[in-house]
């Protein structure tokens, strides 16, 4: 059974500050892009997503945050799982069509999709891939937090993860040790992804 809890975190809105001040800051956070799905065959419904995070180890569960009136946190919802792909650098056009480039009938079109044993989405070339059981949900303004346990993974060890930062697909960059500075690097894909 899945806990549903809602937290009203507008006690304080008068002091936050604005949208746009939001977005910049919020800029410049480097995440893992992933792609979250739920349901199976015909029925898959998912979205590019960066708000994800590892909860615990005990059980091994995750946290993604899903808009709380899309037909995905209803899929998540009544199908009682999701599944999660974290993307590996030249998966840019995958990112594109879950985050809305490309009619959510077509988006399993774009990539080489597969199935885990539960019937939900497996990415196949992804840098890791979960299969998660719902275990809660919390309402969190226009957002859902959910949270799986995760049942299943698969992991790539040639893979680099693409990241997401100001505003852009960004790559890692590799260094011998710690006392050489390393950072980003825009990948030199299309236009930036205005909705992940």
């Amino acid at each position: 059974m899945t806990q549903i809890v809602s937290v009203d975190i507008a006690a304080h809105a008068e002091r936050a500050v604005t949208r746009p001040q939001f977005a910049d800051t919020m800029a410049r956070l480097a995440s893992t892009v992933c792609v979250v799905s739920s349901g199976s065959g015909s029925e898959c419904l998912g979205r590019t997503a960066t708000a994800v995070f590892s909860l615990s180890a005990n059980p091994p569960s995750i946290v993604v945050s899903i808009k709380a009136d899309s037909a995905l946190a209803d899929a998540i919802s009544s199908r009682q799982g999701f599944s999660l792909a974290m993307l590996a650098q030249g998966q840019e056009l995958v990112a594109d069509a879950f985050a809305g480039r490309v009619a959510a009938a077509n988006r399993y079109l774009v990539g080489v999709w597969a199935d885990w044993p539960s019937g939900r989405p497996r990415l196949i070339g992804a840098t890791a891939g979960l299969d998660c059981m719902l275990s809660a949900s919390v309402l969190v303004g226009d957002h859902r937090l959910f949270v799986g346990t995760i049942i299943a993974t698969e992991t790539l060890d040639f893979a680099e993860p693409l990241l997401w930062s100001e505003r852009q697909y960004q790559a890692l960059e590799r260094s011998a040790g710690f006392a050489t500075p390393s950072g980003g690097r825009p990948l030199p894909s299309g236009a930036a992804c205005p909705t992940i």
